[in-house]
């Protein structure tokens, strides 16, 4: 078993809707990874905001400025020792106060060493 975080950045006055959004038709943010030499077990999203915007009658679920999504790992079967990388995608919508960037899908990687 082994723990990997990512740190995401924010440009200021910019958000990101929780994984659990307010409403449902709100883009959450995911973070999913593919098939390799560790297989994720669970992903772990830091505690969400509460923010109200002019634009919602009800306070949305968000994620600002910098935060840490841990992901909880465990070799596969066929895992061979040494560098590795894990690669995955990160699903997410920007917004302000006035409006949301079109929803982006990108590519995430973190590097591991698996020792036996």
């Amino acid at each position: 078993m082994a723990d990997g975080t990512l740190t995401f950045q924010l440009h200021s006055g910019y958000h990101v809707n929780s994984d659990i959004p307010s409403d449902r038709y709100l883009i959450p943010l995911r973070l999913s990874w593919s098939p390799g030499p560790l297989e994720a077990t669970g992903v772990v999203y830091p505690k969400p905001a509460a923010e109200k915007f002019a634009f919602s009658e009800k306070p949305l679920s968000i994620f600002s400025g910098t935060f840490d999504v841990l992901t909880h790992f465990k070799a596969a079967a066929t895992a061979m020792p040494g560098l590795n990388v894990i690669t995955g995608k990160l699903t997410y919508q920007a917004c302000n106060d006035r409006m949301c960037l079109a929803p982006k899908t990108i590519d995430v990687t973190l590097p591991v060493e698996i020792i036996r």
